[in-house]
């Protein structure tokens, strides 16, 4: 069976984009076999700067014989019925058959035709692969619309050793392509077969296969950093961009400047990664070294010397510039930095960044003063200042130049003028998903909450994938706070205060507690927490189930809820007793309907008036036999609730299922004595009321139905 190669050679794709052409490149090929009636026992992809290329292997030589079954119309329809039918399947009236079917007797078309060779298939559907492939950004040439990253300078297409001939756009399919641009001889190479490609490139300097590069890449930075006593920052990402641009990786190392150490080390490191696609290596006590390894694309006589040494000329240009920002900031503080956030918009619906920041700041200061007992190692005050100081930094030097490093500088700012270590702390975690220590999870979590409420407030929900104002990670990093912290808030309560801090409403009418804006927070909280809690393994139906009851927003204590709620259902216990809630809620849902009204269990009359053996059973689990008034085992519940023993609650509620299940075998519900039915639909009642203690179990999907 042969093998496939295409070669689509061009001048540089852009090292971000090769991923995503990569990506096409399969998903197109792949339909172009399956349109073919074809089928590759592996598709490889590689890329390189210059080449993109598809190996298929194991294809078969031939497509697949076709035969199609085509219904017409019915036998006796008139002629020119028939006539047409024929026109379309190219058959004459004795070609077609007769058949009895349950709609009467009908024409019936055998449509076959042979396989076609994969060579032809492939020469015939080609040219539309690559004319209509998609780049985020293409040049035109030629005076013709077809556009590609790069001048498209080669088409290698090879069936095992025969050529498969097609074109697009002037450029022919053949067997030549060119090895590395300045290693090889630059002279044309003659691909002898599909199979042969990658080790005739190879010999021309070109590695084909992006992994082996970027495995090349890691292991020879390694041991560069570690014959000069340092070690490789590992960055996966600078990896696979060097990878990209690269197709002989040669790393080097390189030195800089000690002197430039005096800039925050992330300052130097964002300079050489963004800049210079530099990695950074380290000392032993894992201190930011004065050195970095480049990744050349080619081996020279020199060992590279005049490489690194022209590297580093440009390195040292460039730290210096980062300098020149770091020693400007300096000059100011951060109050002073501060003013211009009066310049800076938030949102044209919301206000400059400084009535954030006050806003924020007011929310943080709250947060200590109503929680101290959550934040044991803040002040009000401290909180107040690290909010006010958090965004200063948006008007550095520094950030204007490297965005990335909001916060940090911030960090550093405050560190030298002296601010304590909570505020400095603050400033730097700021911009974390997990935020750690009192005062930095104050600030983080005040403006997290200020964002969310106030972008709800206006209308600015996410919808789909689209979520321009990241809520969706603010909200899982506020879940994720409380959640690690163990922080008892009513969540209810945050969002009121951050509503309260802003005037009394967000943004525009936004008004609490009963706007829709409130019901909409409360229902993406629940969707974020199941995305949060779906890699513990929660089920996203039992959060919906406690979120139902409607007085839950402590989210410590609705997770512990939730993971009883799973516990229980779990067990034997469990799925029984929900299949028995389900089948006497639909009871009642039918007969409260019917009735117009709502049954529930009177403990005034409960006991005595219950005839049958299986109704007294029942009856019994909520029963006082002290003479006290109430229900017991609701009584007993609360009890428990009131102790957050979740867990206890169910196995109460676990004494329901054997009395359950013998009721449903036993008993008929809808009894002809009015007075009978009646006080069986209360018992059911009670199981109903009993299981919404904890959750609304209405809303939980049994096993079978998950």
């Amino acid at each position: 069976m042969p093998d496939f190669l295409l070669e689509l050679f061009s001048e540089e794709i852009p090292a971000r984009m090769q991923a995503a052409a990569a990506s096409q490149l399969a998903e197109r090929f792949t339909a172009l076999l399956a349109d073919s009636g074809l089928a590759a026992d592996s598709v490889e992809i590689f890329v390189t700067p210059r080449r993109l290329a598809i190996l298929a292997r194991g294809l078969p030589a031939a497509s697949a014989p076709i035969s199609e079954e085509r219904r017409g119309p019915r036998a006796d329809a008139p002629e020119q019925a028939v006539a047409g039918f024929l026109k379309s399947t190219g058959l004459s009236r004795d070609q077609l058959e007769e058949r009895e079917t349950d709609k009467g007797r009908f024409l019936f078309a055998i449509l076959a035709s042979d396989g076609q060779p994969t060579e032809s298939l492939l020469a015939a559907k080609l040219p539309a692969l690559v004319d209509g492939f998609q780049w985020p950004k293409s040049m035109r040439w030629l005076d013709t619309p077809f556009r590609w990253v790069r001048p498209l300078r080669g088409i290698v297409a090879l069936l095992d050793r025969s050529v498969v001939e097609f074109a697009v756009q002037g450029v022919a399919s053949g067997r030549e392509t060119r090895g590395h641009r300045f290693m090889g001889d630059n002279e044309p190479i003659a691909i002898d077969s599909a199979q042969s490609w990658a080790s005739q490139l190879l010999g021309a300097f070109v590695r084909v296969d992006a992994a082996e590069r970027r495995a090349i890449i890691r292991e020879r930075a390694q041991k560069a950093a570690a014959a000069a006593g340092l070690s490789l920052v590992e960055d996966a990402a600078l990896e696979a961009e060097n990878a990209g641009l690269t197709e002989w990786p040669v790393p080097l190392l390189g030195r800089f400047d000690p002197a430039f150490l005096e800039v925050p080390p992330e300052i130097i490191q964002l300079t050489m990664k963004v800049n210079q696609k530099y990695f950074a290596v380290a000392n032993a006590d894992d201190t930011l070294a004065p050195a970095f390894i480049c990744t050349a694309n080619l081996e020279t006589p020199d060992h590279g010397q005049c490489i690194i040494a022209g590297n580093e000329r440009v390195l040292s240009a460039r730290l210096s510039d980062a300098r020149f920002f770091w020693q400007q900031d300096r000059k100011k503080t951060l109050e002073q930095h501060a003013e211009g956030l009066r310049h800076i918009l938030f949102h044209e619906k919301l206000g400059t960044m400084a009535e954030k920041v006050e806003r924020v700041a007011k929310l943080a200061r709250w947060l200590v003063e109503r929680y101290p007992e959550q934040f044991p190692g803040a002040t009000p005050d401290t909180a107040e200042r690290a909010a006010r100081l958090a965004k200063a930094d948006l008007t550095t030097g520094t950030v204007g130049e490297f965005p990335e490093l909001q916060g940090v500088i911030g960090g550093y700012l405050a560190e030298a003028q002296g601010e304590m270590p909570g505020v400095v702390s603050a400033l730097k975690q700021q911009y974390l998903p997990l935020v750690q220590g009192c005062v930095p999870v104050a600030v983080a979590l005040a403006d997290r909450l200020d964002t969310l409420v106030q972008f709800f407030g206006i209308g600015e929900m996410p919808t789909g994938s689209r979520d321009p104002f990241a809520l969706r990670r603010a909200t899982l990093s506020i879940i994720a706070v409380i959640v690690n912290n163990g922080y008892r808030f009513s969540f209810g309560d945050l969002v009121a205060a951050a509503v309260q801090v802003a005037g009394g409403t967000s943004g525009y009418g936004y008004s609490m507690p009963n706007g829709d804006g409130f019901s909409n927070i409360n229902w993406f909280l629940a969707e974020r927490l199941k995305v949060q809690q779906r890699e513990a393994g929660i089920r996203p139906d039992v959060i919906d189930a406690v979120f139902a009851l409607g007085n839950e927003d402590d989210i410590v204590r609705l997770l512990a809820r939730v993971q009883a709620v799973q516990a229980f259902l779990e067990t034997d216990d469990g799925a029984n007793l929900l299949a028995g809630y389900k089948r006497a809620a639909n009871i009642l849902r039918a007969e409260e309907k019917k009735d117009g009204r709502t049954y529930a269990l009177d403990s005034g009359t409960i006991g005595s008036d219950y005839g049958g053996e299986t109704e007294k059973i029942l009856a019994r689990l909520f029963a006082r036999t002290d003479g006290a008034r109430g229900i017991l085992l609701f009584d007993e519940a609360d009890a428990l609730l009131g102790k957050e023993d979740f867990a206890g609650v169910m196995a109460l509620l676990a004494q329901l299922r054997g009395p359950v299940d013998r009721f449903f075998n036993e008993v008929t519900v809808n009894d002809p004595d009015p007075q009978v039915r009646a006080r069986r639909l209360a018992l059911l009642a009670a199981v109903r009321s009993a299981m919404h203690l904890v959750a609304d179990f209405s809303k939980i999907q049994e096993t079978s139905d998950a």
